[in-house]
Formats: C-alpha cells, sequence, structure tokens
C-alpha cells in the first residue's frame, strides 16, 4: 500500500464533498460486515464437525462487532447506518447472489478470497482519509486468526479429497472476477467515494496510474491468498 496521503485532521470532516465520502466508506464497510456475519452465520450450518461450527459463528460474532463500531462512528457523524449503507445494498447483494457458494468448502474459500480482495481495497482507500477514520477502518478490516482457519481447513480439506483441488480453483477464479468488478463499480459508481480516492486539486489522492497500480495490487494479491490455500490461480 502506498503511504497515507489523507487528511491529517477529523476538521477535513467539515469539508462536505470529504465527508459524504467518507460516509460512503464507512457505509460500504457497514453493509459488508453486516452480510459477512449473516453469510458466515449461515455458513456454520454447513460445517462439517461441532467444533468447526462454533468456530464460523465466533467468526461470524466478529463481525457483527465490527459492524456496530461502524453504526456507532456514523451516529456521531449524525447519519444513520441504514441511510448511509443504502446505496451499496444493490451491488453488494448481487455479488453475493452470484457467488453463493454450494458447500462449507466453497464459502471458506468465498471469505477468504472474495473478503480477502474487497478487504484490500478499502485498506488503499483508508491511506486518503484522516486519522481516525483510517484507525476504525483498519480495525474493522482486521481478521486476527480467522484467516489462519480457514485456510487450515481448506487445505485439510484438499488433503482428504484432492479431486476438489480444481473444483476450488475454478471457484476462486469466479469469486475473485465478481469482486473485481464490485470493487470497480463502488469505485466509479458513488461521485462521493470515488472523489474520496481520486482527491482534487488541493487534496491530491490518486490519480489514473495509480488506480491502475491499485487493483494490479488487488490481483497479485489475491494469487498470494490462493496459493496461501493450495490452490492455483
Amino acid at each position: 500500500m502506498t503511504d497515507p496521503a489523507g487528511p491529517e485532521s477529523t476538521a477535513a470532516l467539515d469539508d462536505a464533498e470529504y465527508r459524504a465520502g467518507v460516509i460512503d466508506l464507512l457505509g460500504v464497510l457497514g453493509f459488508g460486515e453486516l452480510t459477512a456475519f449473516e453469510r458466515l452465520a449461515a455458513d456454520a450450518g454447513m460445517a462439517p464437525t461441532l467444533s468447526d461450527k462454533a468456530a464460523l459463528a465466533g467468526i461470524a460474532t466478529e463481525e457483527y462487532g465490527h459492524f456496530v463500531l461502524l453504526r456507532d462512528r456514523l451516529a456521531g457523524l449524525g447519519v444513520a447506518i441504514d441511510d448511509a449503507m443504502a446505496p451499496f445494498v444493490e451491488p453488494l447483494t448481487l455479488f453475493h447472489q452470484r457467488t453463493a457458494p454450494t458447500d462449507w468448502l466453497e464459502g471458506l474459500v468465498k471469505a477468504y478470497i472474495g473478503d480477502g480482495m474487497a478487504h484490500d481495497f478499502y485498506r488503499e482507500i483508508a491511506a486518503r482519509v484522516d486519522p481516525e477514520t483510517r484507525e476504525l477502518v483498519l480495525t474493522v478490516l482486521d481478521r486476527g486468526s480467522s484467516s489462519e482457519f480457514i485456510v487450515e481447513r481448506v487445505r485439510t480439506g484438499l488433503a482428504e479429497e484432492a479431486s476438489r483441488a480444481g473444483r476450488l480453483a475454478l471457484w476462486g477464479r469466479r469469486v475473485v472476477g465478481e469482486a473485481l468488478s464490485q470493487a470497480q463499480h463502488v469505485a466509479t459508481d458513488r461521485d462521493t467515494l470515488a472523489a474520496l480516492i481520486v482527491g482534487r486539486a488541493e487534496r491530491p489522492g490518486m490519480d489514473l496510474a495509480e488506480i491502475g497500480r491499485v487493483f494490479a495490487r488487488l490481483t497479485d494479491n489475491h494469487a498470494h491468498r490462493m496459493e496461501d490455500l493450495g490452490l492455483a490461480s
């Protein structure tokens, strides 16, 4: 990630355009965390063991905790989280409809690959915001030990039945294609969020070349995650 280039004070929130961009960022993260909670709780129902079910339920609970942090921050800005999330409900719901897993391992791969790419994208944006907002975003995106749990379970599943590798590799590529499309839509369909990313004359952000490098980094990180899972990218 590039070095932070965002405002160095929360006084930047007095700027209406910047404030709208921050609200969009917190809103899209809020809906992402809420749906992650719902998805992981549902995926827990497909877990092969009680310990796996409990572990995934615990991760889902952490996602809901992140949602609460975002809700409270938005409330402090005088914004209802329902209003902040509303612009992102349709595109993110469509993404999840297109990438609905059919079994336990597909759900884990989606959580690791799809959520991982989305989180990389939001970390890039976090470099352009004020310190308080940046700290909150990075806290929300912290996955702790959940990534290790997913990697271990997927690799165990592949060790038990090597023939799963091809199917899961194809699934991972499908998820990342949809995730990249989602990130591009988020970056371009909301003018306020786009302004937060690219900046303006008095507060420069990323230029077109840097945006291209951001998406190149997202793709590179995806390849590393597939390798982590033991899958071909």
